[in-house]
């Protein structure tokens, strides 16, 4: 079985309120369960906003450290899950559920290397 990677992506901003929130956060934990259930379930996390990240960078003999985010942009990584699937195809089918749950947020599939 090969592993993928399903990042999901949001927006930058505030948290969602709770009404909007909850739900999502309820559906999401019913996937998680089948995930599980179906022996897919790798790992998955939730990462705290881009503003906490460092960011270190090689300069000849120097490592600079500079405060995060890596980039600029109206998105960022919010978390990501790991699935064991035969194929693209079952990895897919797994994501399209996430997708279904966190809409209209994006979720990128990406194979992880052996």
């Amino acid at each position: 079985m090969k592993q993928y990677l399903l990042s999901i992506y949001q927006p930058d901003g505030p948290v969602p309120a709770p009404e909007i929130l909850e739900p999502i956060m309820k559906n999401l934990a019913v996937w998680n369960d089948e995930l599980q259930a179906a022996g897919a379930w790798v790992f998955s996390a939730g990462l705290h906003p881009p503003e906490s990240a460092t960011v270190l960078r090689a300069d000849g003999d120097e490592v600079l450290l500079t405060d995060g985010p890596f980039t600029e942009g109206k998105e960022h990584l919010g978390g990501f899950t790991i699935v064991r699937a035969a194929d693209l195809d079952e990895a897919l089918g797994w994501a399209r559920k996430l997708a279904a749950i966190l809409k209209p947020l994006s979720v990128e599939v990406r194979p992880v290397t052996e």
